[in-house]
Parts: C-alpha cells; structure tokens; sequence
C-alpha cells in the first residue's frame, strides 16, 4: 500500500488542513481529510476497469467548512439524534446543543466532524486521534478517539477506539453519501439490507420507541431492490422523512450490498455495530462538487453503522454508555467489487 500525504488548505483561524492518500496494492485509492477523518474520495475500478470515483465531496477546505450535510465526515461524539438535546446518566442531566429543532444531531455544534485530527502512518494505513476534553458540547468525560483507515483487500475499513475517564456515551460512524454510478441520482441503484427490523421514526426523525418488521413495507429491503421503489412512498415510515432516514436493526450479516447496474460496482458493508441508518439524501439541498458536480435531492445514500440514534432514553436498546476505564472498540468495511 502507498500513502501519500499533500496540504489541503487552512481554515479560517489558520489550522492547517492535510489530505491523505491510501492506494491500495490493487490500485483503489481513498483520499482522506484529517479534516474531520473526512472520506473526500474512493476511487474504484468499474466493470470495464476504468476508475469511478463513488463518494459525494468538494474541492476547497472552504466548502467543507462552510457547507451543511456532514460529507463524508466522521461523527462524533454522538451520531444521528438525541432526544429533547439532554440525557441523563449517573443520576445527573447534561443538556446539549438543540442543533436539529429542539433536538441534538451529530455531536452538536462543533462535533468531531469539524475538528482536525493528528494523524501518523500505521503499518496498514492512517491513524487518525483527538482528544475531546470532558464538557465539551456538554458530554461528559474526556474522551481519547482513534479511527484507522486502511485497505483489507479491496474493502476500505474504519477501525474506531475510544476511552473515556468518566462514564459517558458515545456513538461513532462515518458519513460518507455514495453514488456508485459516480454521478446522477440513486434512484435506480440496488439495495439490500440485512434488517428484518427498523426503528420507526416519529416527529424530528427520533425513533418513537417501536421496532416494527421490515415485511410488506416500503423498508424490506431483505432482498434486492432498486432505491427509487418506495423512496417517495406514502407510508409513514417513508413519508415523514421525505424519503428513506431510519435505522435498521441488524440482524444477518453483511449490513449491506449495494450495487449500480451502470458500473457494476458492488459495494458490501459489514459492521459490528447493532444499526445502519439508510439515508436517501432526502435533505440534501443543491450544491456544486468536485469537478462542478451538482449534487441535491437523492445524489446519494448513506450508510451509517452505528448504535440506534436517541438510544439513551431506550434503556432495552444496546447501549451506547462506554464506562470510564473501558475500551470502545467498532469496525465497519467497505468492500468494493464489479458484477458483469
């Protein structure tokens, strides 16, 4: 494996911004912001061998800085929704940034995806650390984070540890929003999950409490089946995000295989994690890329390995508390392949 390191920009306060190259022995290449452990590009051979590149992202630090929808990002400490922005744990409430209506999304108003990362070369790839200090954005505890980025085969793998000196929560996965035609809409890409259960969702996309079967809804995704089918579905379960926005509870490995009948580039996720929330871009409002690409409405999904969001006030859920003295320890892989 080769990995190239090159200056990306500064921000704003002066910080410089690096991007970090990992090409892998059979030539498949992720570029990496320590901005945020910011997945800015994942290119990947299609069926013909030519390279596609099937991630959404920008060309300047300044877009990443200035735009909304968490590109490719790495979040933290606390990924996707927490009810009413407070929690309770010990006995004692911390509230938190109100930063999606009334409540907390995505680590708050400086989540980690905003913050820069050391980073130093493994044997395997990149290891990229922070520290977050205890009662920043109102979590307790201080928290050491590593994600490690590297290439196993043709599967680009984020390995994330954590450890914490007093009792805290913490759930971690990364945003990228794939395209595996490599532009366009998703619209006709395929998706399997291996869910036979969701989250049903309520008002501000917080789960409601209930796990309802996948089957004979707009969310089977159990076998195959194209994006565009139910994404518009009147449904409740579909409707009240505007399209897909749910956490499927897992239940058989691999988490996910999507795939583009244009490319045939078959991506298959697997995780350790209990969750995959199935994004379809549904906010995702129009803007420029890389190259002059102009991304909107389902330019992408997201496949987010995590813990159910609003999982604190679910105590019968898998539980999101990491204990001091205790070690988090995740993975999630992206493996990449074509079909003929």
């Amino acid at each position: 494996m080769q990995i190239i390191k090159q200056p990306f920009g500064v921000l704003a306060d002066g910080s410089a911004v690096a991007a970090w190259t990992l090409i892998s022995d059979d030539g498949l290449r992720a570029e990496i912001l320590d901005y945020g452990v910011t997945i800015r590009s994942l290119t990947v051979p299609d069926r013909n061998g030519s390279p596609v590149d099937v991630v959404l992202g920008y060309d300047t630090l300044e877009e990443y800085a200035q735009n909304r929808g968490y590109v490719g990002a790495t979040i933290g400490r606390f990924a996707n929704r927490i009810g009413g922005a407070s929690f309770c744990l010990n006995g004692e409430t911390y509230t938190l940034a109100a930063n999606d209506g009334v409540n907390h999304l995505h680590g708050g108003e400086k989540g980690f995806d905003k913050r820069i990362w050391a980073a130093e070369e493994t044997e395997t790839g990149i290891r990229f650390s922070l520290t977050s200090p205890d009662g920043e954005e109102g979590y307790p505890g201080t928290l050491q984070v590593t994600v490690t980025v590297s290439w196993q085969g043709t599967g680009l793998e984020l390995r994330y540890h954590a450890q914490t000196d007093r009792d805290t929560i913490l759930n971690l996965t990364n945003h990228s929003y794939f395209n595996l035609d490599g532009r366009g809409t998703v619209y006709d890409q395929l998706l399997q999950l291996g869910a036979d259960s969701f989250c049903m969702g309520g008002p501000g996309c917080l789960p409601t409490g209930e796990l309802l079967p996948v089957a004979g809804t707009a969310m089977d995704f159990r076998t195959e089946r194209r994006i565009g089918d139910a994404v518009d579905s009147g449904e409740p379960c579909v409707k009240l995000s505007g399209g897909y926005d749910s956490n499927f509870v897992l239940s058989s490995s691999p988490a996910a295989v999507a795939r583009s009948e244009k490319t045939g580039i078959v991506m298959t996720v697997t995780t350790d994690q209990p969750g995959v929330q199935f994004y379809s871009a549904n906010f995702l409002t129009p803007r420029t890329g890389k190259g002059g690409a102009r991304y909107g409405l389902r330019s992408a999904f997201c496949l987010e390995t995590q813990h159910y969001p609003d999982c604190i006030h679910h105590p019968d859920w898998p539980t999101c508390i990491l204990r001091a003295g205790e070690s988090f320890d995740s993975f999630t892989c992206f493996e990449f392949s074509v079909r003929q």
